[in-house]
């Protein structure tokens, strides 16, 4: 009886772990998030009016909206998948790594940008932030937006910190660097798998409206997964939009977190 009651609290203690584990990589510690239907809400009703004062495309407080992002690339796989995005008309948002894949692919960051998808921040070189001092911050922002800028003419104003680790002196630093941070709700983990359909089912079994899908195209099962991921979600009455496009006519207010409401 003592070894079955000990084994229980063991596994208790295990789930409680693991769950503050995964609030911490999600959403950072003691740091506010934003959804996007609270973006919407508090922008206001002005239908017109969108990210940046621009059009709106699609109004997703209308429209069952889902944002497919694709963080630590551009590499190899991404003209293919601009491809795929092209041919299926679905845009995305692209969080690029600075070193050895903006300065790599310079081309594929420019194409990115002019075929209307959302150049976004994902550090130089990946480092988890929380763990550096804030100098040692702003540089492995700084790059990437230099980086960016100079193939593109514009400096991102979106960031995902790695492994979605944030705190009070990245959200001070994002600030200071005109970038809102963006989370997620939906992740495939294709990091740590090839099997192209384990992907797709995923993804699937977590979308939902408002969510934000994020994907790798750095690894070699991703790419091959999104046409059919794109069309089953469209099945599903789905918009595909950016991020902006999500929170608007909200706008990203720089320093603060952005995530959906897990499903």
């Amino acid at each position: 009886m003592f070894r079955s009651r000990l084994g229980r609290r063991r596994g208790t203690a295990a789930v409680v772990l693991a769950a503050a584990s995964l609030m911490l990589t999600l959403g950072g510690c003691g740091v506010d998030r934003i959804t996007p239907q609270d973006a919407r809400d508090e922008a206001g009703t002005d239908d017109k009016a969108g990210a940046g004062g621009s059009a709106r495309r699609v109004d997703c407080a209308e429209v069952k909206c889902i944002a497919l992002t694709f963080d630590a690339g551009p590499a190899k796989d991404t003209p293919r998948l601009l491809d795929i995005l092209k041919e299926k008309q679905v845009p995305a948002t692209f969080f690029l790594l600075g070193k050895k894949h903006v300065d790599r692919y310079p081309q594929v960051v420019k194409r990115i940008a002019d075929e209307g998808h959302e150049v976004a921040n994902h550090t130089w070189s990946h480092r988890i932030l929380t763990g550096l001092d804030k100098a040692e911050v702003r540089e492995e922002l700084a790059l990437t937006q230099t980086a960016v800028e100079k193939i593109t003419g514009t400096k991102p104003t979106l960031m995902r910190p790695p492994q979605g680790r944030t705190d009070d002196t990245v959200s001070e630093v994002s600030k200071e660097l005109g970038l809102a941070q963006i989370l997620w709700s939906v992740t495939a983990k294709d990091y740590s798998t090839n099997d192209s359909a384990l992907i797709r089912q995923r993804v699937l079994d977590q979308a939902g409206r408002d969510g934000i899908i994020l994907l790798h195209d750095i690894y070699d099962g991703t790419v091959p997964a999104v046409p059919s991921i794109i069309d089953e979600l469209k099945n599903r009455g789905f918009t595909f939009v950016t991020v902006p496009e999500l929170l608007a006519p909200g706008k990203a207010e720089p320093g603060a977190v952005y995530a959906p409401q897990a499903e």
